[in-house]
């Protein structure tokens, strides 16, 4: 595929979430990840097989590839529209195809399943030495269920991201009204309390968050960062756990 019709296939497409670099300088138009060396993710992934959980563009999926992983299985249930997306607006794995496809990945270790995190399983998938679960926890009514059934099917390491309540709190006024330290709360919105968005059903602070990826069983060096220290707006107050199985 030439430049100018990637360019055109790229700017058909309605909304993009990952800003992926596909080619020459080519990149599609998205905004996530903020800050790809936050998410601390090994450089050498060779040999690894992953799944990428909430996948969206493939952001991950493809730089795991990058990395050297041997096998990356995206899921994705497409139940996020941001609070602000229209139905049309997502869809479906077109965005993923496409840089797939540009990128050069094949399907035998480049696979997309389109699933509810709820529904996976060894018998689904396969067996798994690295998990990424980003921006997918808070989305969930049952966020100890997923890491759970993320368990069930891990032998290794498991890296998760989610907003977070430290340095802001829906209920307590916002930005700078959060729980700071090693408090163990999660918040609960029935509607859209957070972020104006139906589907954030949860929000816990980094401290909670750890505990609830150590109570799933990736409690060996476990380790919790936030992706900023002192967040000025809402996209930034996201905190980051990682954790290997004993």
């Amino acid at each position: 595929m030439d430049n100018a019709t990637l360019i055109e296939q790229i700017e058909a497409l309605p909304y993009w979430y990952h800003k992926i670099e596909i080619t020459d300088g080519i990149v599609t138009p998205g905004w996530a990840p903020i800050n790809q060396d936050a998410y601390k993710i090994p450089s050498n992934l060779s040999g690894k097989r992953v799944l990428d959980i909430g996948a969206w563009d493939g952001f991950w999926t493809f730089e795991a590839l990058k990395r050297g992983a041997k096998e990356v299985v995206a899921i994705d249930d497409f139940s996020d529209f941001l609070g602000t997306l229209q139905k049309g607006d997502r869809r479906s794995w077109d965005t993923f195809d496409l840089c797939r496809s540009a990128l050069g990945y094949a399907e035998e270790c480049c696979k997309r399943v389109e699933m509810s995190i709820y529904d996976i399983s060894e018998k689904r998938l396969g067996r798994f030495d690295l998990v990424f679960f980003f921006g997918t926890i808070y989305h969930l009514r049952y966020p100890l269920l997923a890491l759970d059934l993320i368990s069930s099917l891990c032998d290794g390491e498991v890296f998760v991201e989610s907003a977070i309540l430290d340095d802001y709190s829906a209920f307590q006024g916002g930005l700078e009204r959060g729980y700071p330290g090693k408090q163990m709360v999660m918040e609960f919105y029935p509607g859209n309390q957070y972020g104006e968005n139906e589907s954030n059903w949860w929000s816990p602070t980094l401290y909670c968050l750890t505990n609830m990826v150590y109570a799933a069983g990736f409690n060996k060096d476990i380790e919790a960062w936030k992706l900023v220290e002192r967040p000025k707006k809402l996209s930034s107050c996201r905190g980051f756990v990682h954790g290997r199985k004993t």
